[in-house]
């Protein structure tokens, strides 16, 4: 169908319009395709406007390689995502499978927490990590109550939209038989977030493999830098040891029979006092942060424990009592406090912060 248009002084024009009756769920033509936000190994994504609603969404296209069907890691998330529904867990609005490519049409969400942390400066006010991390637990205990496994917690996989609403995407992993250290396209996957049993090789995996990775985000939220930056699996236990301490029998029982654990031959560090990396951490905090960064998985904090430490004490009763779709926003007295060191938003965004937009897709 054409449409006759023209603005004053200019000829008129046809341009073609879509009828209704040609969008609706499951249909590309619903959507409008925008800037590309990023390219990753297996899928793009775009940022996209729905014809139905009118909102901005985001297009995850992921590529279809007739021999091998979809990539298994987008049809675990599909399955997993459209049977989530939480304010702390992105939304799948819709999916379009066509013979070259299957599209999953998210909402949109500004930034993700690694951007929003170098918007700070890496300066982010206590109150608004305490709310994030809140946030953060909030998404997870749901998923665990679930029996869902994230296993690719990173601030990258956090995404943040401007009410301060924090969602946790990308399950591309979230049912895996194991956790890669290389993509399909040999690309490294962080170890910085992975707890230490799993990089000695366990794979006993249950819900505390999130906790620890909650550990780290929270600390890196506290003092604007990575807890445990390695770059190999041995440089990042070694990082993790020289800071908690290289496991004991009484630290860590059965470590010291480890065949795994015994073949690198660590030296014997002592555990420094990690407020003395994170002095603005108060008490409630650093007995929070160490319940999360246990060595023994089974004695880490679970998402729903953490939620009801005295650290969120502050943020009042009324957040532990909230339904599963209610933002923490709509409980009375709680916002996010200025930034202390937030750039002013009439700086451009630099070219490198937008590559880097909603790479949690991937």
């Amino acid at each position: 169908m054409y449409a006759l248009t023209s603005s004053p002084g200019e000829h008129a024009f046809l341009v073609r319009t879509t009828p209704t009756s040609e969008i609706g769920f499951g249909k590309l033509e619903t959507y409008i395709k925008l800037d590309k936000l990023g390219e990753g190994t297996y899928a793009t994504v775009f940022k996209g406007r729905s014809k139905l609603t009118d909102n901005l969404v985001a297009l995850k296209e992921i590529r279809l390689e007739h021999e091998e069907g979809a990539p298994c890691t987008a049809i675990r998330e599909v399955s997993l995502l459209k049977d989530l529904k939480h304010a702390n867990i992105v939304t799948l609005h819709d999916i379009i499978h066509t013979d070259k490519c299957l599209t999953l049409v998210f909402e949109y969400l500004e930034k993700d927490l690694k951007q929003y942390m170098d918007d700070c400066g890496s300066i982010m006010s206590i109150h608004n990590v305490k709310i994030f991390l809140f946030q953060l637990l909030r998404g997870l205990a749901y998923c665990h109550r679930r029996k869902v496994l994230h296993r690719d917690l990173k601030p990258q996989n956090l995404l943040i939209n401007e009410k301060g609403e924090l969602k946790l995407a990308d399950f591309g992993l979230a049912r895996a038989k194991s956790v890669p250290t290389k993509t399909y396209s040999n690309e490294v996957v962080t170890l910085w977030y992975r707890p230490p049993d799993v990089l000695l090789g366990s794979t006993e995996y249950s819900t505390p493999i999130d906790m620890w990775g909650v550990g780290c985000i929270f600390y890196e939220m506290i003092t604007g830098r990575p807890l445990f930056p390695g770059s190999t699996v041995e440089d990042e236990l070694h990082l993790i040891f020289r800071i908690l301490g290289t496991p004991t029998e009484e630290t860590w029982p059965g470590i010291t029979t480890s065949e795994e654990f015994k073949t690198y031959n660590f030296p014997r560090y002592h555990a420094e006092p990690i407020v003395n990396h994170a002095p603005r951490i108060d008490s409630d905090g650093l007995d929070l942060l160490l319940k999360l960064l246990q060595f023994e998985a089974k004695n880490r904090v679970s998402a729903e424990e953490a939620l009801r430490h005295p650290y969120f004490r502050t943020l009042g009763e009324h957040v532990q009592s909230l339904p599963d779709t209610a933002s923490i926003f709509s409980v009375k007295g709680i916002q996010l406090h200025r930034d202390p060191g937030k750039r002013s938003s009439i700086h451009p965004e630099s070219s490198q912060g937008k590559n880097r937009r909603q790479s949690v897709l991937f």
